[in-house]
């Protein structure tokens, strides 16, 4: 097992941004780099031992610092949706930036995704692993309290990528980490025939803004139900509302083991490849996104136009606007208090 690193780019103001990659003993690769904290690259075995890289992204730094729906970004301080972009904690209004309409999305328009972080080694007996660290300061994007995060990346002698989180403050404030990767067990093509399962009875209806109408709503005789494993694209979108509202999957589910205890979320399986993902973790949900408003503009890896459900997203996490919503599971972290997250994702073929 090894880990390398090596020049990726600069930025426009001459800052140079590394790349990282991890391999473990079963040669499974995965590449970060310090812009965004980004997993700019994710290569595992199909059935046939061969590897092939699963998530999306581009060859080069230029295209990540310019507009792009987050491939493989660090997502905070908040990930998803929070609605107004504002918030009470301790009786005081906050405000953040509106950069999803009216709405605040991913942390602002300059969150974790477009942070430089550091990076350094961490040590572990069960894998490679990368070290990043960034301090948000107070104010940042309209969040109070100066904020420490770590995010470690290993990548497993189990043949799993895990991402632990964590993060101390100087004053109340809310959190919610992420990582936004696009998957395509395939490595190209789109992801309808992948096959899903979510460890999942309920999900988070939305309005038309996609935040969170309160309800936890039963999955049972709706095409949110994933509770057995099934193809993607198998369900028609026309007849319900909350598909025509995210342009088709662009939910949470609410996953059914207990909130703060490790556990299985879901798994993916390609049938051309062989592929299978499981994801566990910490949080109590998981947004399925299904890469529905990639609309073929943005050229990628090898030169591959990313057009509607080229990738797809599980992004483990706390629920939208849980700092607006006191019936969610609380997203405040104070001084004393540290921020733990863990997802890990599991690769077999």
């Amino acid at each position: 097992m090894s880990m390398t690193q090596h020049h990726f780019g600069s930025t426009a103001t001459g800052v140079n941004i590394d790349c990282y990659i991890l391999v473990n003993r079963s040669g499974l690769e995965a590449a970060v780099m310090t812009y965004g904290g980004v997993l700019t690259s994710l290569r595992v075995p199909d059935r046939n031992g061969k590897l092939g890289d699963i998530v999306l992204g581009f060859d080069t730094l230029a295209p990540y610092l310019d507009e792009h729906p987050y491939f493989g970004s660090m997502i905070g301080r908040y990930g998803n949706r929070i609605a107004g972009g504002q918030f009470e904690l301790d009786g005081r209004l906050y405000s953040l930036g509106r950069n999803n309409g009216s709405n605040h999305l991913h942390g602002g328009s300059h969150g974790f995704h477009r942070v430089i972080w550091s990076a350094q080694e961490h040590a572990s007996l069960n894998g490679p692993g990368l070290e990043l660290t960034y301090r948000s300061k107070d104010g940042e994007e309209g969040y109070p309290g100066d904020l420490s995060v770590t995010v470690v990346y290993t990548l497993t002698d189990q043949n799993a990528l895990q991402i632990d989180y964590t993060a101390t403050t100087d004053a109340p404030t809310i959190i919610n980490l992420t990582n936004h990767s696009y998957f395509n067990l395939r490595g190209s093509g789109d992801i309808l025939d992948h096959e899903l399962e979510l460890a999942a009875t309920r999900f988070l209806p939305v309005d038309p803004t996609l935040i969170p109408t309160g309800e936890l709503r039963a999955v049972h005789g709706t095409p949110m139900d994933f509770t057995t494993s099934t193809p993607i694209g198998g369900r028609s979108v026309a007849p319900d509302d909350q598909l025509r509202y995210g342009h088709g999957y662009d939910h949470t589910w609410v996953l059914d083991k207990p909130v703060g205890t490790l556990g299985f979320a879901g798994r993916v399986f390609d049938p051309a490849t062989g592929r299978r993902m499981e994801v566990h973790t910490t949080q109590p949900g998981v947004q399925f996104y299904g890469g529905n408003l990639l609309d073929g503009s943005l050229t990628g890896k090898g030169g591959q136009s990313y057009k509607a459900h080229s990738g797809l997203c599980l992004e483990t996490q706390h629920f939208p606007d849980s700092p607006n919503q006191p019936q969610f599971p609380p997203t405040v972290l104070r001084p004393g208090e540290t921020y733990r997250q863990t997802t890990i994702y599991q690769f077999e073929a």
